[in-house]
């Protein structure tokens, strides 16, 4: 609504449009008593993705006033609704006392909520945080990245080239981007073409140039940290992702409405510092989303038996940023030794036991940074407070990772015994309800409760105690909303009156009068509920200014727990699932004896469907490429993900699925797996084959593990193999990468055998008759046949078509045997075919400028010539 004069509108329309100003892009819900309200294009907006009722009421500036709203009790459930489909909206409340002026109540906005910086419980799941991402690009196009999540109190830095952003997004996975409002077409158009390839869903939010800003990113990073230098951090250099910190913690100020005191911590992260998971990878080994998008069956679910969300959080992290360097995987793996051989309390099942129940730490303390904690979480910290005291002394011993996690346990001095003494055991949902501060805390709140609750017991004591002093046997103590509280006295007895005694009211028969004491209680009793509730809530907000100096202890707090957490889960699944302990060294290898698909073996075992066949894996110097071949369904992509997903777990510090396990070192896990098109993008399945594998390609090292799963098989048969051979042959002779390479051209068996670091392996598999047993053993050696057809009538292919395809392949396989069908891809390509030599060359060839008369040589030269002239005609 086009709104160029205020002073048209209604003074309620007035105090809206000047709200609705500072938040032209967000929805801003205006409380009216019980409703929050939306007027006019949010109205209808809201609307539409709430499913309300529009309504008209009066005008404004001589038009209707459209609007819509929500009962206030209901906020968290049509907040939730809004932000799960990428809105923000903006939160005015009343602020000011109804009736203190002229006009509406004072009312401001004090929350912005937004996908990026929730901090609500109701509104974020307990296993998932949500992840602000500011983006800046610099000089010569170099991206800085900033990100955090609100309520963990951690800024993450990053920078990279352009063409690396889709897979720091999708690494990162943020709910909500701010980026510059003057950002240029380059960017943009990366940005949207990221957008329409899916690897960026969130909603986008542009800001003014200046909040990013490269000195002033340092300098709130700095005031965050309390610190004069940000080289401990190795944050110095950083200059593009310091421009993006300005920005991220400007726009995270912004929606909370005060400073970010909670931030704790920065941490840089660099490409060529952790374990490069792909999107495809992560997509393919299906670590947290199926590959329909569900949440389960992954490698997470099968992982996350934790006692809090907290450490769902954290064990999350582990597997989606892994690192490249073994120091920290070391330090995790004998955390999780230990606690599995030790005993009593120190053992993983007494720890979860103590870790049961406890509150989400993490997420009161930014709260409470934020002054936005509730009186019941702050009762669920007392709980959890208490529990940490057990586990300071339960995780002390030698191990050094638990002995840091045990000091970090240790709750801080004073809080414990703060909220103990503030908070009831019990409090309302709200603080606006009251009843929260414990009796003893203040005195004047007690006596204003006192006064509420007991103010008949006073009027009651205080008329017996004047009847005795006045001998008025019929003097009664009253109340009316009128004259208020009074004591009445019969005409009969007016002369025994004390003189203090002021008269309020002369009735007929009766006098009433009022005493000092009985108008200190009158002005106490008639506001004393609010008076209690006002007092209330300052005494909370004096305990939350309290609890501050105790913000940064209350987060490592958090932080030891979810480890803590993490490392019990780990020891837990490792004896539940019969893992081992991975050995990490130098040299190049990795060698699995009787290794397992964790998933696949976990549902194996709920379904009684048979047990799992282990299988070992020997990749070293001397082998570095398996050419798989076998049946479809005969367990070869199930093969070659669990080698993936074990070097994966051996890099978070965790047991693996096998019977022992010996890794080098290793940079990167690169898969191509699967038949999908990305019609999105007009990229059809072998299209998407062929980008996928030149990206591996392209960033493949030696140190990287290669899943490539059916090369070529989206084109024609001769195409797809030539393809394949090229694609195993780069990877095996320039990029020397570790790679499993499952294939159904048979030709590229030879392969090993031109090749020295390449072996033959497939999965076995018998057959009788017209029926195949799946053996799902890997075996040395190529495969003999592929037995498509026996698959096929597994599917259920009609028989009329499987006996076709029978004769079919019969007589296909008669002509190989024959030798029509033979071809040799990696024999070099033949010489050409020398051409017929032209009358020309004939002629000079049979001169013999030695034996020549001087005649002769005349007539060869005009002979010479004229052939000359033909050839040029």
């Amino acid at each position: 609504m086009d709104t160029p004069d205020l002073s048209a509108h209604t003074p309620m329309m007035q105090q809206y449009l000047a709200l609705k100003a500072g938040f032209p892009d967000t929805l801003l819900l205006y409380r009216m008593g019980d409703f929050y309200e939306l007027f006019y294009a949010d109205a209808e907006r809201a609307a539409g993705l709430l499913e309300l009722t529009l309504t008209q009421r009066g005008q404004s500036a001589g038009q209707p006033v459209v609007m819509a709203g929500i009962p206030f009790h209901a906020l968290e459930q049509y907040l939730t609704r809004l932000i799960r489909q990428g809105e923000s909206v903006a939160i005015a409340e009343q602020v000011g006392e109804v009736g203190a002026g002229k006009g509406p109540v004072e009312r401001k906005v004090v929350r912005v909520v937004t996908p990026g910086t929730l901090t609500d419980s109701e509104l974020l799941p307990d296993k998932r945080e949500a992840i602000l991402l500011a983006l800046h690009q610099g000089a010569r196009g170099r991206c800085g990245l900033a990100w955090m999540s609100v309520t963990h109190g951690l800024v993450h830095l990053g920078e990279c080239a352009p063409d690396e952003l889709g897979g720091w997004l999708a690494r990162i996975g943020p709910n909500e981007l701010v980026h510059a409002s003057d950002t240029g077409a380059p960017l943009q158009a990366t940005l949207a073409a990221l957008r329409q390839g899916g690897q960026l869903a969130c909603p986008a939010v542009a800001r003014p140039p200046w909040q990013f800003d490269a000195g002033l990113g340092g300098r709130k990073l700095l005031d965050q940290l309390g610190a004069a230098s940000l080289q401990a951090w190795g944050a110095e250099d950083l200059a593009q992702a310091h421009a993006a910190a300005a920005a991220l913690l400007h726009y995270a100020e912004h929606t909370q409405g005060s400073a970010l005191t909670h931030i704790h911590g920065v941490q840089v992260q660099r490409e060529d510092a952790l374990l490069q998971l792909p999107a495809a990878t992560r997509r393919n080994l299906e670590l947290v989303r199926t590959l329909r998008g569900e949440d389960s069956p992954t490698l997470l679910s099968l992982l996350d038996t934790c006692m809090t969300g907290m450490g769902s959080r954290l064990l999350r992290s582990w597997l989606l940023e892994p690192h490249r360097d073994r120091t920290e995987a070391r330090r995790r793996l004998a955390a999780t030794t230990a606690l599995r051989e030790a005993p009593g309390p120190g053992g993983w099942r007494a720890l979860r036991e103590q870790l049961r129940g406890a509150a989400d730490v993490q997420r009161i303390t930014a709260r409470i940074a934020l002054r936005q904690v509730r009186p019941r979480e702050l009762v669920g910290l007392v709980q959890t407070l208490r529990k940490s005291e057990l586990l300071t002394h339960a995780t002390q011993g030698p191990e050094p990772y638990l002995a840091q996690i045990s000091q970090d346990l240790q709750p801080p001095a004073d809080c414990l015994a703060l909220l103990q003494a503030a908070i009831v055991p019990e409090p309302p949902a709200l603080l606006q309800a009251g009843g929260v501060i414990a009796p003893g805390f203040d005195a004047e709140l007690d006596e204003l409760r006192g006064i509420r609750d007991h103010c008949d017991d006073f009027l009651l004591q205080l008329e017996a105690r004047e009847r005795e002093r006045t001998g008025i046997a019929n003097l009664r103590v009253q109340y009316n909303r009128v004259h208020g509280f009074y004591i009445e006295v019969t005409s009969s007895h007016a002369d025994k009156v004390p003189p203090e005694w002021r008269r309020r009211q002369t009735l007929k028969n009766a006098e009433r009068f009022i005493t000092p004491e009985l108008k200190a209680f009158e002005d106490k009793a008639l506001s004393a509920q609010e008076r209690a509730l006002a007092r209330e809530k300052w005494l909370y907000e004096q305990v939350l200014e309290r609890l501050q100096p105790h913000v940064a202890p209350l987060a490592r707090l958090g932080q030891a727990l979810a480890t803590l957490d993490v490392l019990c889960t780990l020891a837990e699944r490792s004896l539940s699932l019969d893992w081992c302990a991975p050995q990490f060294v130098e040299h190049p290898c990795i060698e699995i004896e009787a290794g397992r698909h964790p998933v696949v073996q976990a549902r194996l075992a709920e379904a009684s469907s048979g047990a799992f066949i282990p299988n070992h894996t020997r990749l070293n110097a001397n082998t570095r490429m398996q050419i798989i071949t076998g049946p479809n369904m005969g367990g070869k992509s199930t093969y070659m993900r669990q080698v993936a997903l074990i070097v994966l777990l051996a890099a978070i510090g965790s047991h693996v699925p096998a019977a022992s396990c010996r890794l080098g070192p290793i940079d990167a896990i690169h898969t191509r797996i699967g038949a999908a098109d990305d019609l999105a993008n007009a990229q059809s399945t072998f299209m998407l084959e062929m980008t996928e594998a030149a990206q591996i390609l392209h960033g493949a090292t030696a140190q990287s593990l290669v899943l490539m799963d059916e090369i070529g098989r989206g084109t024609s048969t001769f195409d797809g193999l030539a393809l394949a051979s090229g694609i195993a042959t780069h990877l095996h002779d320039k990029t020397r990468a570790f790679t499993l390479f499952a294939t159904h051209y048979f030709e590229l068996t030879e392969l090993a055998t031109r090749h020295a670091q390449a072996v033959n392996v497939h999965v076995g598999a018998a057959e009788s008759g017209s029926d195949i047993v799946f053996l799902h053993e890997i075996q040395p050696g190529p495969a003999s046949r592929s037995h498509g057809v026996q698959v096929a009538r597994l599917a259920g292919v009609p028989a009329g078509v499987l006996q076709h395809a029978r004769h079919v392949l019969q007589a296909l396989e008669e002509r190989a045997r024959q030798g029509e069908l033979q071809v040799d891809l990696f024999a070099p390509p033949p010489a050409p075919e020398p051409a017929p030599p032209s009358a020309l060359q004939a002629l000079l060839a049979q001169l013999d400028p030695d034996q020549l008369s001087p005649r002769e040589a005349l007539q060869a030269l005009y002979q010479l010539k004229t052939l000359a002239e033909q050839l040029h005609a």
